[in-house]
């Protein structure tokens, strides 16, 4: 198969999926796998749908639904390699999802956690920021990157030797 070049503005024709780039840089983050660094960017983006369709809990928290089945799809895996990303994302691996059962047939919500440090919300509940933020640039933040509640250590190789 030959792919062809982008010309002119045709690079605006795609959607993205964003993956913040403290996920890839951060050493925090050093040993979650890319397939979990990518699915946390597939659940940022249905936070936006999640929002817009009203999908807000009692504590004003926006939730997702994504089941192992749409994971699976989406990522082109497994069951096994599905159920062992979310295990990365949740409370057992790095904390950046939180899972919640229903029961009854209903399938699991899932709270998508920020690793930034935010204003906390104000009394009863209610955000101080409106439910949909302004996107900005990454770099205009000026937002703190949380600090990983376990210490790891990144393989980074020493000089000489080799990584294969």
């Amino acid at each position: 198969m030959r792919f062809e070049y982008f010309y002119g503005g045709q690079s605006e024709y795609f959607s993205f999926y964003r993956i913040p780039r403290q996920l890839v840089t951060g050493a925090e983050f050093c040993d979650l796998s890319t397939d979990a660094k990518l699915l946390y960017g597939m659940m940022l983006d249905r936070m936006g749908l999640s929002a817009r369709n009203g999908w807000y809990d009692e504590l004003d928290r926006v939730y997702i639904y994504y089941t192992i089945d749409e994971i699976m799809e989406d990522l082109h895996c497994g069951h096994n390699k599905a159920v062992r990303l979310l295990a990365e994302l949740d409370n057992r691996g790095v904390g950046l999802i939180e899972r919640k059962k229903q029961g009854q047939g209903k399938p699991t919500m899932i709270y998508v956690r920020q690793f930034v440090e935010t204003a906390p919300p104000t009394a009863k509940g209610k955000s101080a920021s409106p439910r949909l933020p302004k996107m900005g640039s990454q770099e205009d933040s000026k937002e703190e990157v949380q600090t990983s509640p376990r210490k790891r250590k990144c393989r980074v190789p020493k000089k000489g030797n080799k990584l294969y």
